[in-house]
């Protein structure tokens, strides 16, 4: 298959720019494309066959839901039984954004794109390509991330170009996404919103609009054997390079006196060691290749260069990766969601 690359400024592009993208999906192929979040791989939702693809152009397990995207809420109706009246001042809050709330589906929704649950993930994306696409495929449309299942999620298309080149029709580049982490996955379908999956509209800010918003342990524990995942990146191996990880939690100064104990081992031997550290801890590091994730006083900088961060260990040709962690609070709780499962859970008090 020969995937065809379509460059667009985000700011300044025409509708009829995206009038082949949304043919592409309405007739069941795949289209790669930016969000306010990741790149998502798109399909029409409504198509279990178009939904198959996704699975596998990703190498995805088929249990693996994904989530559907909409471009009003007035796409909502036909997808759900039911809004949760929970989910309104959400919606109306957060929507269009990084947010995903899952609802009964309706039974328009193939349980091939919902990973055969009787629950559909629904969000409403920001990004004015991803919406116009929607919009021109006149259909909702399954995105997953657009990257190799385990793999860091894409926030370049060059990342996308990487794992999906040949394998579907199109790929949009609309440049660098902004936030650089996966929406916010909330179930609305219980007593009270709790949280799947964390990420940019955090726990704090859930809270202010509809008070007590409860988080489901898989977020921040390795699942049991045999779970079945509620959403995406729940139960496998997700985000991880191709080296091994181990992720560190303590004071920057024992951190950083622990990594270089073990990354100077590592170098004597001859393995090849590159080190996730914030700015500020930069001067405490002697051993392996740095690579700088952001400032820790500024969380949305370390999220915005995490994946991109994760993917260069891999061009690095890394054999071990070593990373600082960081607060399970705000938007730090999903980055250590990320950290945890890129490290396979490999997480060191020092």
């Amino acid at each position: 298959m020969k995937t065809k690359i379509l460059r667009l400024d985000p700011q300044h592009f025409l509708p009829e720019d995206l009038a082949e993208a949304g043919e592409i999906l309405r007739v069941g192929g795949l289209v790669a494309f930016p969000t306010e979040t990741v790149y998502g791989l798109g399909a029409n939702a409504l198509d279990a066959e178009a939904a198959t693809k996704i699975y596998a152009a990703k190498g995805r397990p088929s249990d693996n839901p994904l989530i559907v995207h909409i471009a009003s809420e007035e796409e909502l109706a036909p997808l759900v039984k039911c809004v949760p009246q929970m989910a309104v001042p959400l919606m109306k809050t957060f929507w269009p954004g990084p947010m995903t709330l899952i609802f009964p589906k309706s039974d328009l929704v193939p349980s091939r794109t919902t990973g055969g649950l009787d629950t559909v993930a629904v969000r409403m994306p920001s990004d004015p390509i991803a919406a116009e696409m929607i919009r021109q495929a006149r259909v909702p449309i399954a995105a997953p991330s657009a990257n190799v299942s385990g793999r860091p999620s894409p926030t370049k298309a060059e990342h996308v170009v990487e794992d999906m080149n040949g394998r579907i029709d199109m790929i949009i580049d609309g440049g660098q996404v902004g936030i650089g982490l996966e929406s916010t996955i909330i179930d609305c379908t219980g007593a009270e919103p709790v949280i799947l999956r964390p990420g940019f509209i955090s726990q704090e800010m859930l809270k202010d609009v509809c008070g007590h918003v409860g988080i489901d342990r898989a977020s921040v524990e390795k699942p049991k054997e045999g779970e079945r995942p509620k959403a995406p990146g729940m139960k496998y191996r997700h985000y991880a390079p191709k080296a091994e990880m181990t992720a560190f939690h303590g004071k920057p100064e024992a951190v950083a006196e622990r990594i270089n104990a073990l990354a100077k081992a590592d170098e004597a031997v001859g393995k090849k060691v590159v080190v996730l550290a914030t700015e500020e801890a930069l001067p405490l590091y002697s051993f392996g290749e740095v690579i700088c994730v952001g400032r820790r006083a500024d969380e949305t900088s370390v999220a915005h260069n995490l994946y991109d961060s994760l993917r260069r260990c891999d061009e690095m040709g890394a054999d071990v990766i070593y990373s600082e962690c960081f607060e399970e609070t705000g938007l730090s709780r999903a980055i250590m969601n990320r950290l945890r499962k890129a490290a396979g859970y490999r997480i060191l008090e020092v």
